[in-house]
């Protein structure tokens, strides 16, 4: 262990063990010889000759491969990778916990970099693509009287069509659930703040009270105040949902001067008939006979 260490101090480079290991100076068996040259087995004519032999020699509208420059970068996604960048520098220095970066080190900015180079480049392929299409005078766009048929069956697509309106009807039930629930907050948000409003109302109300009878108060004009009118208010409110708007009901039969005078559908009555479902009174010195004989 002690010769080890020693040969280690001695010994400070790899170059150097391994010429002491070549010379004999090292004990065998403790330390292996690595050879760092690396080999190159690349063979690059062989490589090239591979690939013309993979290579097809078919006329471009067989291969429809393109080399193009990337397309005029676009106003609104210039405007978006502004943004972008105003939004990080913002959210960098917000945060000193986030490792700094310069706008053209930094890797969120560059990767929305690489997407939008992906699109100009797809962008550029399509503008060549269909400039060489119509050169060729192919056809571009698919006629009107296209018609290709359907891969699926009917029954499969009976199939998807059902589990399509399905998904649907789950979307519509999950967006009626959170609209009721959504309203239910809001009327529960509202009947607290009437609450609250009403408790507000009735703890002025107190402190005014308190204040009449502590004498800082001469008058009593708080009481005529807005919760006086709406109580009053809403015993109205109730007396119309219960009576309806029928207008003035009390002493609607009384006489008036002008029905006094109108005797236009009076009757004299007959002698001998009823009055009211009664017979006619006896005189006073018959009922005196007739209660004699009761008795």
């Amino acid at each position: 262990m002690s010769s080890s260490n020693s040969d280690s101090e001695i010994y400070s480079s790899d170059e150097e063990l391994q010429e002491a290991f070549a010379n004999g100076l090292l004990k065998p068996g403790l330390n292996t010889v690595v050879h760092n040259e690396k080999q190159d087995n690349t063979n690059n004519k062989l490589i090239k000759q591979k690939l013309s032999k993979m290579s097809l020699k078919l006329p471009w509208i067989e291969r429809l491969d393109l080399i193009n420059s990337l397309a005029p970068l676009a106003p609104e996604l210039a405007l978006q990778m502004q943004e972008q960048e105003i939004k990080r520098a913002k959210q960098l220095k917000g945060n000193r916990k986030l490792p700094q970066f310069s706008p053209s080190e930094d890797p969120v900015l560059n990767d929305f970099r690489r997407e939008t180079t992906f699109h100009r480049q797809a962008q550029g392929a399509v503008i060549e693509g269909i400039a060489r299409l119509r050169k060729l005078k192919l056809p571009t766009i698919r006629p009107d009287d296209y018609f290709a048929e359907m891969v699926k069956s009917d029954e499969q697509m009976q199939k998807v069509r059902e589990n399509t309106m399905k998904k649907q009807f789950e979307v519509q039930r999950s967006e009626k659930v959170r609209q009721l629930r959504a309203q239910s907050k809001v009327n529960k948000h509202m009947q607290i703040e009437a609450t609250l409003k009403k408790h507000a109302e009735k703890r002025q109300m107190l402190e005014e009270v308190k204040k009449y009878r502590k004498g800082k108060r001469q008058d009593l004009s708080f009481l005529d105040g807005k919760s006086q009118q709406s109580k009053s208010d809403a015993k109205q409110k109730m007396k119309n949902k219960k009576f309806g708007f029928g207008g003035k009901k009390k002493d609607s039969k009384r006489n008036t001067t002008a029905s006094s005078a109108d005797v236009s559908e009076y009757r004299r009555p007959i002698k001998g008939t009823k009055i009211k479902g009664h017979a006619k009174r006896l005189g006073k010195s018959r009922r005196v006979i007739v209660k004699g004989k009761k008795k």
